[in-house]
């Protein structure tokens, strides 16, 4: 895996009514990027936020100058705020953080490492040695390892935190996932399977994930079942009878030093050429 430049990441976070609570993780993700000196910007999308969220990150950004904020234009919801977060950004990587401070900060400085060593796409897994998560709901921890169980069995891959939103992709690779499918929580999925599956390299991190302190989720598991059923069967079908036709193209030097990959030794997969 040839060393690649990432330039100024864009710490991608959606906000809906998150308040004052979401001060504190803005903070902790510039102190973190800052003390690895890594360039980056923050950018909050305002999803259709009632409360006073955008005026406090109005004033927040008169002391954090690698801040800033976009309203979501689109219908409320997780994808397409993420979706208009996608188009808005400057970085050459972007990394997807929740607004409640579950992600750890320090875990978006291993991610950067990874795509300087290299690869398209970082992920990180909360199910793995070297992760902690502390306040998982039990409900919710029983229906996750479930859903993994079967993504790993459908698409034979050993990465067992699939759902997560917590990932990191170059924005080629964001721009090689278009169009999106997936208008609310679902586009957790999208992204990363899309990626696999089109043949983007990717490599897993442990990270570490805590349980919200203040507000309240947006996630409502009655909403999602069919949701996430759709994107999976899309990728299936991509995977399975595209052919290649959306797989990625590289520039012939780039093909030449490093052939496409969908996995590394790192997530426990085969390094493997896409087939055609």
């Amino acid at each position: 895996m040839a060393a690649r430049e990432v330039g100024l990441l864009t710490v991608l976070i959606p906000a809906h009514n998150e308040g004052a609570g979401l001060v504190p993780t803005v903070f902790a993700v510039d102190g973190a990027l800052r003390g690895a000196f890594i360039p980056h910007e923050i950018l909050v999308v305002l999803d259709h936020c009632t409360d006073d969220t955008g005026a406090i990150l109005d004033r927040t950004a008169s002391e954090l100058p690698a801040l800033r904020t976009t309203v979501n234009p689109l219908p409320p919801g997780y994808g397409f705020a993420i979706r208009h977060g996608l188009d808005e950004m400057r970085g050459g990587a972007v990394v997807i953080v929740m607004a409640d401070g579950s992600d750890d900060p320090r875990d978006i400085v291993q991610y950067y490492r990874k795509l300087e060593e290299g690869f398209d796409c970082a992920f990180g897994s909360r199910f793995m040695a070297g992760a902690t998560v502390r306040g998982y709901p039990k409900q919710k921890l029983w229906l996750n390892r479930l859903g993994n169980l079967i993504i790993r069995l459908l698409f034979r891959i050993t990465y067992n935190d699939m759902t997560n939103a917590f990932k990191a992709f170059r924005a080629e690779v964001i721009q090689g996932l278009r169009p999106f499918l997936s208008n609310y929580f679902n586009l957790t999925v999208e992204l990363p399977l899309k990626a696999i599956v089109r043949g983007y390299s990717w490599t897993v991190v442990p990270t570490n994930w805590y349980g919200r302190e203040t507000g309240e989720s947006k996630f409502r598991i009655e909403e999602m079942g069919s949701r996430y059923f759709f994107i999976i069967l899309y990728c299936l079908i991509e995977k399975y009878f595209s052919r290649g036709d959306y797989a990625r193209t590289l520039p012939a030097a780039r093909a030449a030093a490093s052939p496409p990959q969908s996995g590394s030794p790192d997530a426990g997969e085969t390094p493997r050429a896409r087939a055609s």
